[in-house]
């Protein structure tokens, strides 16, 4: 796509603004519920989908197909996510009326960082061809590592402060409770952090780890910058609302890191086809509407199988409870 500058302009202004409207309507510190949340979700996917419908009509179908994919890949990757955001919640023990504060503005800072990446990564892709052999060999190592982790049902129980959270703690200093939504207060004479603000940064810079494998991914299905970022922008922006509508179901998606690291995989390869390709290898590509076909197909099952076997574990677990009562 050729974008102009000021379609960059336009696009990140009205973000900003449906950002700003979000903050606003929120803005009091409560308890979020399914119904709050899951209106929210509607809304967010509602605007995606309309967004990519406009490129559908004024830029055509090409365009708007890599932007769903991208949109729908990104969506998947973050819900995985959401699991760590449960840690970060438990390890800094967040009240639970704070927690859609300290989500929006995690989320924000998470933005932020990964507009960063994209912009490298587009610079780099723009300048060496060869780097998609690298992107392509990197997602297959991931999905692989994906796979044995599942398999080993190695799972972190909990969250490990990272080094840029540690020095800006040390150079700070942390407030011993909360403080409402403050993030800085005066103790002893010294302006400190409040554990509000160190949950944020804990959220917005944990994520740059999940940008290290959902950059790449989307920029195997599109090396258009702004559709990557406009996928990325939507697919984080729900991700607040997301956490409060299936925060009790992310257990039950057993089998989501199987299905993550077979599209994870899936991608690896698209990345290196193009890759050989682009260097003069006669192989044959995998098309846009192949991939987000098959992206779908490949969530959807994840999703039943998980649902399935969630069910089949319970009911097992409640007939040895029984058991053990007789």
């Amino acid at each position: 796509m050729d974008v102009s500058l000021n379609l960059w302009v336009l696009t990140i202004a009205g973000l900003c603004a449906l950002i700003a409207a979000d903050f606003f309507i929120g803005r009091k510190p409560h308890d979020v519920s399914v119904k709050e949340a899951g209106a929210w979700t509607i809304v967010w996917i509602v605007l995606a989908a309309l967004f990519g419908l406009g490129l559908l009509f004024f830029a055509g179908g090409q365009p708007a197909g890599e932007f769903f994919a991208g949109y729908i890949t990104e969506k998947s990757l973050s819900v995985d996510n959401l699991f760590v955001f449960v840690l970060i919640m438990a390890k800094f023990a967040v009240p639970s009326q704070y927690q859609q504060r300290v989500l929006l503005f995690g989320v924000l800072i998470a933005l932020v960082l990964r507009a960063v990446f994209i912009a490298a990564g587009a610079a780099i892709i723009a300048s060496f061809s060869w780097v998609f052999f690298i992107f392509g060999a990197f997602l297959i190592w991931t999905a692989w590592k994906l796979v044995q982790e599942a398999r080993a049902e190695e799972h972190d129980e909990e969250f490990e402060e990272n080094r840029l959270l540690k020095a800006a703690e040390r150079r700070f200093g942390v407030a011993d409770r909360y403080h409402g939504t403050k993030l800085f207060i005066q103790q002893n004479g010294k302006r400190i952090m409040t554990p509000m603000l160190v949950v944020m940064l804990a959220i917005g810079t944990t994520d740059v780890l999940f940008a290290l494998d959902s950059i790449p991914a989307i920029f195997g299905l599109t090396q258009d910058p702004y559709i990557v970022f406009t996928a990325n922008a939507f697919a984080l922006m729900g991700l607040r609302q997301l956490y409060f509508l299936i925060g009790g179901l992310l257990k039950k998606l057993v089998h989501l890191s199987y299905g993550l690291s077979i599209i994870l995989g899936f991608i690896g390869v698209k990345l290196v086809l193009h890759a050989l390709h682009e260097a003069g290898v006669h192989v044959p590509e995998i098309s846009i509407p192949f991939s987000l076909g098959f992206i779908v197909v490949v969530l959807a099952v994840t999703t039943v199988t998980s649902l399935m076997a969630s069910k089949k574990q319970a009911a097992a677990e409640k007939r040895d409870e029984e058991h053990v009562d007789v």
